[in-house]
């Protein structure tokens, strides 16, 4: 019921949103508003291979998102592809818009978020209000059903504002937010949004929108307004067209099972097992097999319980498996990064006109003395001005080695980030566990159950301390990023030279693959544990061991560019001890630096790197900590065949 519903009213929405940048052909309307397959796959057989045929392609994704997936993922795809060929970005954003909700409507949520997320990217880019706030709905969807109701909230909270600023009629927007408050059993406020949903539609439709009677009777059903609840199912049922009534007859179940109408309950889900099943709507079989699971359960029949336990099981693995999470979460956490790196670019984009400002004046300062020097007999104050601009260059040079420093504090914090998010999954998870098991507890205390009781709050105690540990792990990875993070001390203190290059090259390459997604790289160790603790600043050291690891990371990266895909990019990090020294090594396979510029390579400003991607201090720097160390930074390397810096530091 509800992917029906919601399709209806989404298919009439883009239809009429993408009619207002591009013009759909009558008979391709009529197919579309028919729901009749044989008319809409005809009509593409007349389409050609231009900007018509990626819209059409996309439309017959949206028809099909919610009766047959695998022709909308497949109708999808290919106007996905053929858009890029055309260079078509509306095209491409409007066909990721519908492969989400045909995905969507699968349950194969984070390849559905994936999908939506890259259409929000090229609708911002095209500066598409509408589209961009259609999207956030279609971002709500996903991690509404897949059980991230707070994110499911924000993301539906951001095209809500965009519709009330437009003033706008909203029935989509009013009728998720009930949906997610129904969702978490919070009926008082589901029923004020879906109220409103209601109103509006009765307004501007003549056929009323199912979806909404659904959520009525769920709403009634969950203030024991068992009498309304059903009046409501009952009035969904003949409006769904023989579409999906997956949802509505689960909420009868569940009515008729509250209710203590047992047989009417096992009807009712078991219709849905039986006769839905090609539907593709896993999310509601698997709700169907968790009511009689419970059902058989009550009424002791292992056999059964265990049969759609299994199937409960099977279809929860596919829905809500790990891999699916952490891609969920992956996703999510990028999504934020690349907000934040919106920010930061913004700003770093503002920093670099200053301090290219500084340099423009610093060296047209410079120009005026030269000229003001040589024309002046009294070269005393020539001297003074002169001194004057210098001192103004080299002022615009210490900023632009701070500005240095600051990227690479930037990727290592990157790194960090991405350390961090695993511990606070666990405490998150763990702590919404111990919610339910204390909500348990409150139930059998009124019970009186004390065995039930004590087995609660064990399992609470044991959560507890899994969470203490994870926030453990938390806090040691903050703590170590403050001691990464302040401004070196300059004063040196004894170092597990081997911990310090590991823990730099793990922070130095999820840095930049948060930056990069497509960055990929073989990363090898290769530690001597007979080496000894030495006395460096260790802050200094790590910011050379980054400085190496992302130049290393960059030739390896073109190297993958020109050679194809028989190429493996491979980065080492080794260390060794020798007779008075310990000797750190970072090789790769990488472009390699050609003989006639490897003398130069530690000077000050130069750089191979395009223009702004590298500023020419980072070997520069690099090689002065490691002189200022008493030690040596050397460089060993033949052009297209890699190249190996050796850092040499005195025990």
């Amino acid at each position: 019921m509800r992917k029906c519903g919601i399709a209806v009213a989404f298919l009439h929405y883009a239809v009429f949103c993408f009619s207002q940048n591009q013009n759909v052909d009558s008979l391709t309307l009529a197919a579309i508003n028919l729901w009749d397959s044989d008319s809409l796959e005809k009509v593409l057989a007349t389409k050609p291979n231009d900007t018509a045929r990626a819209n059409f392609l996309g439309q017959l994704c949206f028809h099909f998102a919610f009766n047959q997936a695998d022709k909308a993922v497949n109708y999808g795809k290919q106007g996905i592809q053929l858009s890029r060929e055309l260079g078509y970005k509306r095209g491409e954003a409007y066909n990721n818009q519908s492969l989400a909700l045909g995905l969507w409507g699968a349950g194969n949520y984070s390849s559905a978020l994936q999908a939506a997320l890259t259409a929000l990217h090229l609708y911002e880019e095209l500066k598409d209000e509408q589209q961009i706030a259609f999207t956030y709905y279609v971002l709500a969807n996903v991690y509404r059903d897949f059980g991230e109701y707070n994110r499911a909230m924000a993301e539906v909270r951001k095209g809500y504002s965009m519709y009330q600023a437009w003033q706008a009629t909203d029935i989509i927007g009013n009728a998720i937010i009930g949906s997610i408050y129904d969702l978490q059993d919070r009926a008082d406020s589901a029923s004020v949004y879906v109220g409103k949903a209601f109103e509006l539609d009765r307004k501007i439709n003549t056929k009323r929108w199912p979806w909404l009677y659904y959520l009525q009777g769920n709403i009634h059903r969950k203030m024991k307004q068992y009498d309304s609840a059903m009046i409501y199912y009952r009035w969904a049922l003949p409006l769904v067209e023989n579409k999906d009534v997956i949802e509505t007859y689960n909420g009868m179940a569940l009515l008729y099972k509250e209710t203590g109408k047992i047989d009417s309950s096992i009807f009712y889900a078991s219709e849905v097992l039986q006769n839905w099943t090609a539907v593709s709507y896993r999310r509601g079989l698997l709700q169907s097999a968790n009511i009689l699971t419970e059902i058989y359960r009550t009424l002791n029949k292992p056999d059964s319980v265990i049969k759609y336990l299994d199937l409960s099981v099977s279809l929860t693995n596919r829905l809500y498996n790990q891999e699916n999470e952490r891609s969920i979460q992956t996703l999510a956490f990028n999504e934020q990064i690349r907000q934040d790196d919106l920010v930061r670019e913004r700003q770093h984009y503002r920093n670099r006109l200053t301090i290219y400002g500084l340099v423009t004046a610093g060296l047209l300062f410079l120009v005026v003395a030269i000229l003001l020097w040589r024309n002046n007999r009294h070269k005393q104050k020539a001297k003074e001005k002169i001194e004057k601009a210098y001192g103004e260059l080299k002022s615009a040079q210490q900023q632009l080695i701070q500005s240095e420093k600051m990227a690479s504090l930037g990727e290592l914090t990157a790194g960090i980030a991405h350390e961090i998010q695993n511990p606070l999954n666990f405490v998150n998870n763990f702590s919404e566990v111990n919610k339910e098991l204390l909500t348990e507890m409150k139930v059998e205390i009124d019970k009186g159950n004390l065995d039930e009781i004590k087995a609660i709050a064990n399992d609470v105690m044991d959560n507890q301390e899994k969470i203490n540990h994870h926030g453990k792990r938390a806090d040691a990875i903050v703590k170590g990023m403050l001691q990464h993070s302040r401004s070196s001390s300059a004063i040196k203190e004894p170092t597990d030279i081997n911990k310090l290059a590991d823990e730099y090259s793990r922070l130095a390459y999820h840095g930049l693959r948060v930056k990069d997604k497509t960055f990929n790289v073989t990363l090898k160790t290769d530690f001597d544990e007979s080496v000894v603790n030495i006395s460096v600043i260790p802050q200094d050291i790590g910011r050379v061991i980054v400085n190496l690891l992302n130049n290393a990371f960059f030739s390896v990266d073109e190297k993958r560019k020109q050679a194809g895909i028989d190429y493996q990019p491979t980065v080492s990090v080794s260390t060794k001890k020798g007779k008075d020294i310990v000797e750190i090594r970072v090789r790769d396979n990488g472009t390699g630096i050609p003989q006639k510029i490897l003398d130069k390579i530690f000077q000050p400003f130069f750089t191979t790197k395009p223009t702004g991607q590298g500023t020419g201090l980072g070997l520069s720097l690099s090689y002065d900590i490691v002189k200022a160390h008493g030690g040596e930074l050397r460089v060993e390397s033949q052009g297209g065949q890699g190249a190996e810096f050796i850092i040499n530091l005195p025990v």
